[in-house]
């Protein structure tokens, strides 16, 4: 189990699938420009509410936290049990990460979580959430790469993942096979703006233009790459 670090907020994040004729789409939210995240777009999610907290278990907490979430911001009721777990973020250990130019967001460690759309409409709180839709995971990250959409790395790494699945059943059994993985992000370039996250040559503080094996994210201004390379 992956416990939270004390100075961090514990927050959970739900990435809402569904089939279409044409693939694969997610459902995506643009929250207000108001406070974290501002005019970002992001999955349904936020911090693990006090009355949320399950004692020694991050993960319990969050998956509560993401049920509330979901119902909250986009009127769609999730079952517990109907989530599978995706993935683990924690931000680097200093506020050194920006978004959009807005100066250091406050620091979450956040479970991400993989869910069916259950039936109902899609009915956004007009408040913290100013609008929805559902896209294909590719054409979200042309758009971040177009200049359309603000995007923050964990949603782009997500949405890359989401691109190798091709159903919503089959992303759902990939998340079932394996272990969720905790991507600890630390910054390992300024120009172009690059994190690692473990297993990169560089994220242990070695030379990022080392040879060796890669996982990171080079955020270049014509578009973003992820590299996962084992050497």
């Amino acid at each position: 189990m992956i416990e939270d670090d004390d100075d961090l907020t514990p927050a959970a994040t739900v990435v809402v699938l569904r089939d279409t004729p044409g693939g694969l789409e997610v459902l995506m939210l643009r929250r207000n420009n108001e406070g974290p995240f501002g005019g970002m777009w992001v999955f349904p999610g936020g911090r693990v509410d006090d009355h949320e907290i399950v004692p020694g278990d991050s993960l319990a907490s969050a998956r509560r936290a993401a049920v509330r979430e979901a119902e909250e911001e986009c009127g769609l009721v999730i079952a517990p049990d109907a989530m599978e777990t995706w993935s683990h973020w924690v931000p680097p250990a200093a506020p050194q990460m920006t978004t959009g130019g807005r100066g250091p967001v406050r620091r979450f460690s956040t479970w991400f979580f993989v869910t069916h759309a259950p039936d109902g409409d899609v009915a956004i709180d007009g408040d913290e959430i100013h609008d929805h839709v559902w896209i294909a995971p590719s054409e979200a990250k042309a758009r971040r790469d177009a200049g359309e959409i603000e995007l923050v790395p964990p949603t782009w790494v997500t949405l890359h993942e989401l691109e190798a699945h091709s159903t919503v059943a089959e992303a759902m059994a990939w998340a079932r096979s394996r272990e969720p993985e905790l991507f600890r992000t630390r910054p390992i370039g300024k120009e172009p703006r690059t994190v690692a996250w473990f297993g990169d040559v560089a994220y242990g503080g070695g030379p990022a233009e080392a040879d060796g094996p890669r996982h990171r994210l080079v955020m270049h201004t014509e578009g973003w790459v992820y590299h996962r390379l084992d050497v």
